[in-house]
């Protein structure tokens, strides 16, 4: 089943999809040259994180 819509996001199709239909936003798009940053969800804020092997962590 596809994601609702956010805030009026409208579907394009020159965004990234996979196999499934789910957009698909790249890392780097997030973190910039930083090596984390905060994500707010619900209320609740998470970290996404890249380590030195460059793996990526999501913390509460």
């Amino acid at each position: 089943m596809p994601s609702p819509l956010v805030s009026g996001e409208r579907r394009n199709a020159s965004k990234p999809v996979d196999s499934a239909g789910n957009r698909v936003v790249k890392a780097s798009t997030l973190l910039g040259e930083r090596q984390s940053v905060d994500i707010e969800y619900n209320g609740q804020r998470y970290r996404l994180q890249t380590t030195k092997a460059g793996k990526l962590i999501l913390t509460k």
